[in-house]
């Protein structure tokens, strides 16, 4: 009886995972890469916050744009992203202060 049921339950998990593999075309149809409308170049597009990375390479604008941010003039994921750049580089001078470079 244990031997017909462990039997019974690799069949099905096969009979799943094979089904499964055989409807997820139908299930999530695969974005064709490459693809676009002609209209695609007519719609504006979203600028999406400059990255941490980009105010860290420019740490004036950073500071700048939480000045701003502190202000209320400017609002959204930039603002995180620049007062982070400004948090490390000013840690990072502090540490070199720290230890004497």
């Amino acid at each position: 009886m244990n031997g017909k049921t462990i039997f019974i339950a690799i069949v099905a998990l096969a009979i799943g995972f094979g089904s499964g593999f055989v409807l997820r075309p139908v299930i999530l149809p695969v974005a064709a890469p490459g693809l676009t409308c002609q209209g695609a170049d007519l719609t504006p597009t979203i600028s999406e916050a400059r990255g941490t990375q980009y105010f860290e390479a420019n740490i004036e604008e950073a500071r700048k744009l939480v000045a701003q941010c502190a202000a209320g003039t400017v609002r959204g994921q930039e603002c995180a992203n620049a007062e982070q750049a400004v948090v490390e580089a000013e840690g990072k001078e502090r540490f070199e202060a720290f230890m004497g470079r």
